[in-house]
């Protein structure tokens, strides 16, 4: 079907809404770890490497295995059921970790965040990219990135309070019990939208067949996956540790540390659907230029989180602004590359190439990331006065610089392969 300015129907936002619901409750599960980190560590005995590999290697490893299947499957059949399957199952797995008798028992369970992610994500995406026209996509990716900040909001808030009256064990069980609901709610009230509604053509051609191949010969759809790449890596470590970091060495205690990330995530929350927003007027009159918002978001938050490592426990206010503020722009990437990668692959290939994006970010994000910091943060104890955290986390935030440049390759690609469209329809 060609991109008309059809607005998408009302039934979309519905969709959009319970989506995104999911999206909150799976990401509170993945997130819950990172806040109950110091308990765990303290439970059963863990070094900082150690606890890096509980809360990161059972998710990046499952992830890794399944992601590419079922992005697959989703690019073939029914969306509605494989989101709701994955989420429901991931929030089962979840709540077992409650009866963990190890760590590394835990970290088995751990997987179930893998599960839930590796199939409902990418297939949820691609439905949005179907409920929305172009000209609204954007802004319906940031709506949907909500999710991820709300789920991290209801971890170090919800998560906190559960964890300080009840203990960590009672807390997954909670989580994981709210995301199997959900999505037994969601396959009862969601119908499954059409698909490719809102197709057009590639901005550069592609096999209709080859999967993971014909994405990564894609010169902008590649880009766009080393950037997510590199800034999931940075960004996912960040927040694994931060909680602890606000602990050790800034002093706070664990309601407090709460409430400070949960600023955080709110600043993150409100980044999504404005970057999103920001992209789709951009785009509207400068088609390719939406690129330069995440870039510019980059550009600002790596300065903001490097002064924010950079001050001492007595300057505490000014340390959680500053937290504040990189958060919502580091978030600004998510939305606008989501729906440009919608954009540059054709519907077949959606689901593949979402999980492309996030099999880069759980396997550095969710398992590299978390045991990387850790063991820098080892590595760095005898050398560092003060907590060896505050040194780890600033060279986490320097993939920044990757990152920013990958985005950079990718809109040179966009831009160029538009000027070779518009000349090729002038003659």
């Amino acid at each position: 079907m060609n991109v008309s300015a059809e607005p998408a129907a009302p039934s979309a936002r519905a969709t959009l809404l319970t989506l995104t619901v999911l999206s909150a409750l799976a990401f509170m599960d993945r997130q819950i770890l990172s806040v109950l980190l110091v308990p765990v560590k303290a439970d059963f005995g863990l070094s900082d490497l150690q606890a890096g590999l509980v809360s990161g290697v059972g998710f990046a490893i499952s992830f890794g295995l399944l992601a590419l299947p079922l992005g697959r499957l989703g690019d073939r059949r029914e969306r509605r059921s494989l989101v709701a399957a994955c989420r429901g199952l991931g929030g089962a797995l979840a709540a077992l970790g409650a009866a963990a008798g190890s760590a590394w028992s835990l970290a088995l369970t751990r997987m179930g965040g893998a599960v839930s992610d590796a199939g409902g994500a990418p297939a949820s995406m691609s439905m949005i990219a179907d409920l929305y026209p172009p000209h609204e996509r954007s802004q319906a990716m940031g709506v949907y990135a909500m999710g991820a900040s709300a789920g991290a909001l209801l971890a170090l808030l919800g998560g906190a309070w559960v964890a300080q009256r009840w203990g960590w064990r009672a807390t997954l069980a909670v989580v994981g019990g709210a995301g199997l609901l959900a999505a037994i709610a969601m396959r009862a009230i969601v119908r499954e939208p059409e698909r490719g509604r809102w197709a057009i053509a590639a901005s550069a051609p592609m096999p209709s067949q080859g999967g993971v191949a014909a994405v990564w010969r894609q010169p902008v759809a590649r880009w766009l996956i080393v950037a997510a790449g590199f800034i999931l890596l940075s960004a996912y470590s960040f927040g694994a540790w931060n909680f602890a970091y606000l602990m050790r060495a800034m002093g706070l205690g664990f309601q407090q540390a709460g409430w400070a990330t949960g600023l955080a995530a709110v600043a993150s929350m409100l980044a999504a659907p404005v970057s999103g927003w920001l992209a789709d007027r951009i785009a509207r009159r400068s088609p390719g230029a939406q690129i330069g918002v995440p870039m510019a978001g980059l550009a600002l938050a790596l300065p903001l989180g490097l002064a924010y490592l950079a001050l001492p426990p007595s300057a505490i206010v000014a340390a959680v602004l500053l937290m504040t503020v990189y958060a919502f722009f580091v978030a600004w990437w998510i939305a606008p590359v989501y729906a440009l990668l919608s954009l540059v692959v054709p519907t077949q290939h959606r689901g593949v190439a979402n999980a492309m994006v996030m099999l880069v970010g759980a396997v550095g994000g969710g398992g590299i990331g978390p045991v990387l910091t850790g063991a820098l943060a080892d590595a760095m104890a005898r050398w560092v006065d003060g907590d060896p955290l505050r040194p780890a986390l600033a060279l986490m935030l320097a993939l920044i610089v990757p990152s920013w440049l990958a985005l950079r390759r990718a809109r040179q690609h966009h831009l160029a392969q538009q000027a070779h469209a518009a000349a090729t329809q002038a003659s």
